[in-house]
C-alpha cells in the first residue's frame, strides 16, 4: 500500500496503525507530504484503508493506491494457534477481513467488467455462436468452451454487491451491461433458431427446456461460488464458468427455439433461465453478507442494510412466482 498524507502526522499513523499486522514498513517524505509504504496481508488492506480514510478523507492531496504482491521473502511466519476460550473474540472488522480481498479492490474489479465496449460484445456473440455449436452437436466439451469466453461474470457480481453496498449508481450500471449482454445472446439465438433447424430432442436442449430442484441448486451453488471465489480474488476468467454456466445454455436454447416457432419448449427454457438468473443474485447477496462486505460509514451502511433486505425479499418473491407457474406447467 502507499498512503499519501500530510507532514506532521507521525502520531497519528501510529494510532490508526495499532493492532494491524504491517510485514513492512518505510516511508518516503517531502517537504509538502509525506508516503508511507505498507507491505501487509490482503485482508488488512481494507480496515487500514478505512481508518486512514477516515482520518484523512477530507485533507487535499490524500490518496491511497493499492500494488498486489506475488511473492515476499522472507516468508512471513504462519500465525500460532490460539485457544478460542483463552482469548477475546476478534472484532468483526479483523475476523471476516481474513477471508477476502478489500471493499475497494471488489469495486474495482467489477467496474472492470461493466465496460460494454466492443470486446465486450465481441465475447458475448462469440459465446454464443459458440455454445449454439455446443448445444446442437450435444457436445459437452464445447458448451464448456463457450462459457470460458461468455463475459456474464461481471454484471451479476456488480449486481449482488451493489445490493450489498446499496450503491444504486452501481446497480444502474450493472443491470445495463446485464441487459445488454443477455439481449444480445439472445438476438444471436434467434437468428440461429430462424435460419437453421433445431433438433429439440437433442439431449442437451431437451434437458434446458424443463426446470427442476437440481437446477435450482445449480445456480445458487454457480452464484455462491462464484462470488466467494471472485471476494478471494481469483481469476474471472475462471470463475466466470461458473456463472456463465448456469446462463448462456438456457438462454441459447430459449432463443433458438423462439426464432424456430417452438413457443413450448421455448418458454421452458426462458423460465429456466429467469430462475437461474434470480437464484445467481440471490446467491451473490447472501456470499457477500457472509463474507462481511459492507459500506465504510455507519450511515451508509444502514442504507445497504434497507435496500439488501428489499432485494432479497424481491428475488425470493420471483423466485417463489417462478415456482408457482411451474408447478401449474407440471400439473398440466
Amino acid at each position: 500500500m502507499q498512503i499519501f498524507i500530510p507532514q506532521g502526522s507521525d502520531d497519528t499513523i501510529q494510532k490508526l496503525l495499532e493492532g494491524r499486522e504491517i510485514l513492512g514498513r518505510w516511508r518516503d517524505t517531502d517537504a509538502a507530504q509525506v508516503v508511507l509504504h505498507l507491505l501487509v496481508p490482503a485482508a488488512e488492506t481494507e480496515p487500514i484503508m478505512d481508518r486512514f480514510e477516515q482520518q484523512f478523507g477530507t485533507t487535499k492531496g490524500f490518496h491511497v493506491i493499492l500494488f498486489p504482491v506475488e511473492a515476499v521473502l522472507p516468508r512471513p511466519d504462519p500465525e500460532p494457534e490460539q485457544d478460542e476460550d483463552a482469548h477475546p473474540a476478534e472484532p468483526e472488522e479483523i475476523k471476516y477481513g481474513k477471508q477476502r480481498i478489500s471493499r475497494e479492490e471488489l469495486y474495482a474489479v467489477v467496474t472492470d467488467g461493466l465496460d460494454t465496449s466492443r470486446v465486450f460484445l465481441g465475447l458475448t456473440i462469440l459465446s454464443a455462436v459458440v455454445a449454439a455449436v455446443g448445444l446442437l452437436r450435444n457436445d459437452v466439451a464445447v458448451i464448456i468452451g463457450a462459457m470460458v469466453i461468455a463475459p456474464l461474470l461481471g454484471p451479476n457480481v456488480a449486481m449482488s454487491l451493489a445490493t450489498t453496498l446499496g450503491d444504486f449508481i452501481l446497480l444502474r450500471r450493472a443491470l445495463v451491461a446485464n441487459i445488454i449482454g443477455l439481449a444480445t445472446a439472445f438476438s444471436c439465438a434467434l437468428g440461429i433458431g430462424y435460419f437453421f433447424r433445431i433438433d429439440f430432442s437433442i439431449p442437451a436442449i431437451l434437458s434446458r427446456t424443463q426446470t427442476g430442484p437440481t437446477d435450482i441448486i445449480l445456480a445458487l451453488a454457480a452464484g455462491s461460488a462464484g462470488t466467494l471465489a471472485f471476494t478471494q480474488g481469483l481469476s474471472g476468467a475462471v470463475i466466470g464458468v461458473m456463472v456463465a454456466v448456469a446462463l448462456m445454455p438456457p438462454l441459447m436454447v430459449s432463443g433458438m427455439l423462439f426464432g424456430e416457432g417452438n413457443m413450448a419448449l421455448a418458454l421452458g427454457a426462458l423460465l429456466l433461465t429467469m430462475s437461474n438468473l434470480i437464484c445467481i443474485n440471490l446467491a451473490g447477496v447472501a456470499t457477500f453478507l457472509v463474507q462481511g462486505v459492507r459500506p465504510r460509514n455507519w450511515w451508509e451502511a444502514e442504507r445497504a442494510k434497507k435496500a439488501t433486505w428489499r432485494a432479497i425479499l424481491v428475488w425470493v418473491a420471483l423466485l417463489a412466482i417462478l415456482g408457482v407457474i411451474l408447478w401449474l406447467n407440471t400439473k398440466n
